[in-house]
């Protein structure tokens, strides 16, 4: 039985306050709990010439799934607490979750700030194998992130999740911790000093997230907990309500749900997240006028079954 990764913010703190004193940058190994078969540790180099290499865990599959769902992570930004989540993906799916630059095992060792710089940096993420669509999620503070990533890449994103977006404006509990972090950056440890840095600048940055969700060509889901005291969901549903888009944003509250999505039961997650790809519709039905479908095309399932 996978060993339960720490939650709640002071088992996250002490679990990165141990991984410094230990010199490690996984903060709950994979390789304690899944075969490489299932879930696997990947490396790659970063986009826009930067020249670092980036970590992630992803789900190996010898056939290209019809989706691959990226996952850009919050500060600190750990892809092992996904790790249960992609374990429990089907088989007709993918899934790659990011350690972004400046944590975790990813490249460089220092601060990186500028949200811009880190999408450029993610690019290669998109990168689909044949017939496969992207469906990109963005959670917490990588939600900014990913909806830069889906702009600057309008033919490699077929979806955009902005899951417990962070959006400038913190929560009791978010702001007691920056507030606290703020005050100890010289002893914290480097992922959570970068946290901090990141979630106190990031409200300067809003103008480009607005003008990168305008263009966004592809869906866009705002998914939030209304349990959510580190990013609130009033913040959330107004973006999805104001930002003038290609088309409307698709908000969904998740009652009960807290910040943190992935930290819990994965069926729950997993169901939002499928609810996010557009169902397989019928090719020639797709394309063809009313008038030239054939009778049994023209059917829903639902007709289909009780005309049989």
């Amino acid at each position: 039985m996978p060993r339960k990764r720490p939650k709640g913010v002071l088992s996250m703190g002490w679990a990165c306050i141990e991984c410094a004193a230990t010199g490690r940058t996984e903060h709950a190994p994979t390789s304690d709990d899944y075969p490489d078969t299932v879930v696997r540790r990947i490396r790659f180099e970063a986009g826009g010439g930067l020249g670092w290499k980036i970590s992630a865990i992803a789900t190996p599959r010898a056939q290209p799934a019809p989706w691959k769902i990226v996952v850009v992570t919050g500060a600190p930004s750990w892809a092992e607490y996904w790790a249960p989540a992609l374990a429990a993906l089907p088989q007709d799916r993918e899934m790659v979750v990011v350690d972004r630059p400046g944590y975790a095992g990813s490249e460089p060792v220092e601060y990186v700030g500028d949200i811009e710089v880190q999408a450029r940096a993610l690019a290669p993420l998109l990168e689909a194998r044949g017939g496969q669509k992207v469906l990109l999620v963005g959670q917490s503070y990588g939600a900014a992130i990913a909806a830069i990533m889906a702009e600057q890449n309008p033919r490699a994103v077929a979806g955009l999740v902005l899951l417990s977006g962070y959006f400038g404006q913190s929560g009791p509990t978010a702001r007691w911790l920056v507030g606290l972090g703020s005050r100890c950056l010289p002893i914290i440890p480097r992922d959570l000093r970068h946290a901090v840095l990141e979630v106190s600048g990031q409200p300067g940055q809003l103008g480009r997230l607005h003008r990168a969700l305008a263009r966004v060509r592809a869906p866009v889901h705002v998914v939030h907990g209304d349990r959510d005291d580190f990013a609130p969901i009033e913040i959330a549903e107004a973006l999805a309500a104001s930002v003038p888009t290609r088309r409307p944003i698709r908000f969904q509250r998740v009652a009960g749900a807290n910040h943190f999505l992935n930290d819990g039961p994965v069926e729950p997650l997993l169901a939002v997240l499928e609810a996010c790809i557009p169902a397989r519709r019928p090719w020639l039905a797709w394309r063809l006028p009313q008038w030239l479908r054939p009778a049994w095309l023209r059917l829903g399932p639902w007709e289909t079954h009780a005309r049989a």
